[in-house]
């Protein structure tokens, strides 16, 4: 039997990068999926398509995570549709690479609406709505184990989401809900490419163990692990998927 036969699972940010090799992971695990979206409706749709093509159910729902309202409707229209949640990924996040001087109230504002708060309120829905054993997964990055220049704002939305989660693992523990956390190191994807030149890129590369770029598909593999039964006994840590760059 599939890893995730019978689940049902939000991904947030899931119509493109990890998020979207989250959902047909856990697709091709057996799970259905809701395939979250800001605004690209066309790639969310996409990403729906190719799960159908697997035999499983999916559907994509347009939902802003920095907007309370917004999550609330993405939980109601995933069990109005489904009837239940069994897997939360929050996987939508935006980052900003700026010295400390050049950072606005308004690009503090908006990374943290989204990688913290979003994240936040939906943990809420899923304490409020999840079936018991249920699996939640945030996202933070390997970047707050390092001291990289630009980072200051990025860093502080993933160390809070570190937090949030060891404090949930013990809160939800009652109901059997694991809490954790993956922490993708530099990984080859749209978000981290932009802003960084060819030369930064290579650079980080070469960090890891294995001189390379991380792929989408090695974060989901362990995405996936944590969603499944097999993980049942793993709850409030930090798994960083960063081919040993920190």
């Amino acid at each position: 039997m599939a890893k995730s036969a019978g689940k049902v699972a939000i991904i947030t940010g899931a119509s493109r990068g990890i998020g979207r090799a989250i959902a047909l992971k856990l697709a091709g695990n057996g799970a259905s999926v809701v395939v979250n979206f800001a605004s690209n409706a066309d790639k969310a749709q996409e990403v729906v398509a190719e799960i159908e093509k697997l035999g499983v159910k999916a559907i994509s729902v347009q939902a802003d995570v920095s907007k309370v309202a917004d999550i609330q409707r993405l939980f109601e229209q995933t069990i109005n549709h489904f009837g239940k949640i069994d897997i939360l990924v929050n996987n939508a996040g935006i980052a900003t690479y700026q010295p400390i001087t050049q950072v606005t109230e308004a690009d503090f504002d908006k990374i943290f609406a989204i990688n913290v708060k979003g994240t936040y309120f939906a943990c809420q829905q899923a304490a409020q709505h999840m079936a018991e054993e249920g699996r939640i997964i945030n996202f933070s990055s390997s970047t707050t184990a390092m001291m990289l220049p630009t980072y200051s704002a990025y860093v502080a939305t993933k160390g809070a989401v570190e937090q949030i989660t060891r404090v949930l693992a013990k809160e939800l523990g009652a109901k059997s809900i694991t809490v954790n956390v993956v922490s993708p190191g530099p990984t080859d994807t749209e978000l981290f490419r932009e802003g960084k030149t060819q030369e930064q890129i290579d650079r980080l590369a070469q960090m890891a163990a294995f001189g390379r770029l991380g792929d989408v598909q090695e974060i989901a593999d362990v995405v996936a692990f944590l969603a499944s039964d097999e993980a049942r006994w793993i709850t409030g840590q930090n798994i960083r998927v960063n081919g040993g760059i920190v």
